[in-house]
């Protein structure tokens, strides 16, 4: 885990990564971290709530499937005007996700499904051994209710934080979202 990643970010992107312990705690802190940073660009609500809920599935399987005693997982994010994706790498290559079906009564087993449903693409890129890379992603330019925050000459800036309005305000509820794709 502690290669570099030689892929390059296209012009006007923000990239943010770490490496988190693979325990329930690490899962937890990747999503709200994730939401952290991804306020700072005014997303709208819908958008990152999306996020993050994909980062808390991606995490808590990296955490459940991919753990290896010892060895953390690393979560990035990288964010352009057109696509917010979202990788999660664990050291279990060996340990592929694979979709399923779960009975009705199960309790588990359908984050990956929720994956599928939230995404507009996702996917798994395997190695440099013994890694593998769980990725998903949002397409920001497809959202009709997105404002673009690397518009412009300036990039992906920031918002300022005092220039935010009530940061205790209630955002709107997100539109529902089936668990299948619709057709």
């Amino acid at each position: 885990m502690n290669q570099k990643n030689t892929t390059q970010s296209p012009p006007g992107a923000r990239d943010f990564g770490l490496l988190l312990s693979s325990t329930p705690r690490g899962a937890r802190l990747a999503r709200l971290l994730a939401v952290e940073w991804l306020r700072e660009y005014e997303l709208p609500y819908g958008t990152t709530e999306a996020a993050a809920q994909l980062v808390a599935e991606l995490a808590t399987n990296a955490v459940t499937h991919g753990r290896v005693a010892g060895r953390d997982f690393r979560l990035a994010l990288r964010l352009s005007p057109e696509v917010l994706r979202i990788e999660v790498t664990d050291t279990r290559g060996d340990a592929l996700p694979r979709p399923q079906q779960p009975c009705r009564e199960a309790e588990s087993g359908r984050g990956l499904l929720l994956v599928g449903a939230l995404a507009d693409r996702w996917g798994v890129a395997p190695g440099p051994v013994p890694q593998k890379t769980v990725w998903a992603e949002l397409d920001l330019v497809s959202r009709p209710e997105h404002r673009n925050p690397c518009s412009g000459d300036s990039g992906c800036l920031p918002k300022e934080r005092e220039e935010r309005k009530n940061p205790h305000q209630t955002p709107p509820l997100p539109a529902p979202v089936g668990l299948h794709p619709q057709e």
